[in-house]
């Protein structure tokens, strides 16, 4: 009956992996008309995108997603994507045909810069950026990065000058969301200015307009026009509110922005802590907001039949290592070697490992910008299953091989708890969980040790393991 019950328990919670996956997916299936992409606008909101990285999917995901929040808001704009001839074909149709944007394909920007001492590689094709001086259909175009939230229109910026953008650092303006005035004459000289080496401190698009506009710090502030209409000259600074910074809300846990309209989120921070990551929840709680753009606009059909296999097969290891406990644990207790010292020190080595892997493991199968719900859900179900193979194959007590595995859940709840009154006493409600958690985990592992130990030394285990069942005071996994 024990069994049974783990059976079941274990059964529900797989089917419920599989009813968010389907839920979450539901946002896919209804793609747009591209009949229905509205036609040729003054402005334009564009953005960028280029291979040659270990996360070109993930930013491809990101544009799109961006791309139709900014279409649901009803722009008066068209939306451009500058995409590099590399971009696989399939996804330029992807974006054409079901998202109704316009892609311009260019070639790759060469980036003179790439033999400075701090050149970071990730950012070798970010001038492709300076193609947006290129689209010279439209009087005004907002460039933008792909990790920015858009949380209302912001159809007054095509009212702003030739250049204007943020100051997110106080002295350094923000490369993420800016203004410009496509001109040729302006594209032509900047691409001289990469010839002759104009100064460049980081090697990227940041530091070549920084150092090619570095008199917008002394510019007034932008306030659009009242009549709507009216499109100013010269540069201007951006409200903060037109990108505001994730890491301003995780102090308060709320935006405290008083300088313009709140209108866009920007995720300018560590690079595998991007909202699309399912693992960025409930570590920063925005990204769930993201999510709830991609399920709203996007959907996540193409990671769905991962998800659906994955679930499938860890059931399987569940059921497979419960009936077959019996010939496993032979495997792993045979009878006494004469080096008998190497082959404990062994044994220990090996379920240590297992343990190890069964949470690593998962980790990395998991679609990765699957929804966090999903993700984490999948995460616990891959990570209980493949854990039940120690359990089961070394007759390891249940409780202390999932410590872990509980103190990720009692984790995921305190991380997520929404009311806490700013990020300061998240944080300590964090560090005092974690400290209260590691004794336990502690304890737990000493308690293995101690098992296999034990197994080990018993002079009568060893002979009725081989012919006779498993006695029936072992700790049992169901």
């Amino acid at each position: 009956m024990e069994s049974w019950r783990w059976m079941r328990m274990t059964v529900m919670v797989a089917w419920c992996v599989v009813v968010l996956a389907t839920a979450a997916a539901d946002g896919g299936r209804k793609k747009p008309d591209p009949a229905s992409a509205p036609a040729q606008y003054k402005n334009a909101y564009a953005t960028m995108m280029y291979m040659g990285t270990p996360r070109d999917y993930e930013f491809y995901v990101a544009t799109r997603v961006m791309m139709r929040s900014v279409a649901k808001l009803n722009v008066e704009a068209d939306l451009v994507v500058i995409a590099s001839v590399d971009v696989p074909l399939r996804w330029v149709r992807a974006m054409e045909n079901e998202d109704g944007l316009r892609v311009e394909r260019v070639e790759n920007m060469n980036n003179p810069y790439k033999t400075q001492k701090n050149f970071d590689d990730r950012f070798k094709l970010t001038l492709n950026k300076l193609y947006a001086w290129k689209l010279v259909d439209y009087d005004r175009v907002v460039m933008l990065d792909s990790d920015n939230l858009f949380l209302q229109k912001t159809d007054e910026l095509f009212q702003c000058g030739q250049f204007c953008a943020v100051f997110i650092n106080p002295c350094i303006f923000h490369t993420g969301l800016f203004v410009l005035k496509p001109s040729m004459a302006v594209f032509k000289d900047m691409v001289h200015e990469l010839e002759i080496g104009k100064p460049n401190p980081d090697g990227a698009d940041q530091g070549f307009l920084g150092s090619y506009f570095p008199e917008l710090l002394d510019m007034p502030m932008f306030h659009p026009p009242s009549n709507g209409t009216t499109k100013l000259e010269g540069q201007y600074r951006l409200p903060l509110g037109y990108q505001m910074d994730a890491s301003y809300y995780y102090l308060k846990l709320r935006w405290n922005v008083p300088c313009g309209p709140n209108s866009v989120i920007t995720f300018p921070g560590a690079r595998w802590l991007k909202p699309w990551y399912w693992w960025s929840w409930p570590v920063l709680p925005l990204g769930i907001l993201w999510h709830e753009q991609r399920r709203k606009t996007l959907g996540y059909g193409a990671e769905m039949p991962l998800v659906l296999i994955q679930s499938v097969l860890y059931m399987g290891v569940i059921a497979i290592t419960h009936l077959a406990r019996p010939s496993i644990s032979k495997l792993c207790y045979p009878r006494p070697v004469k080096t008998i010292s190497v082959y404990h020190a062994g044994l220990k080595f090996t379920a240590i490992f297992c343990i190890l892997l069964a949470y690593i493991v998962p980790f990395f199968l998991i679609p990765r910008t699957i929804h966090p719900l999903v993700g984490w859900s999948l995460y616990l179900v891959g990570s209980f299953a493949l854990s039940s193979i120690p359990i089961n194959a070394f007759l390891l007590p249940v409780v202390a091989v999932l410590a872990v595995w509980i103190g990720i859940l009692g984790a995921l709840f305190v991380l997520s708890f929404p009311w806490y009154s700013d990020g300061v006493f998240r944080a300590l409600a964090v560090s005092g969980y974690a400290f209260c958690c590691a004794p336990f985990v502690w304890i737990s592992f000493v308690k293995v040790m101690q098992c296999l130990q034990l197994s080990l030394d018993m002079d009568a285990f060893l002979p009725r393991l081989s012919e006779s069942p498993t006695p029936p005071g072992f700790n049992k996994l169901y």
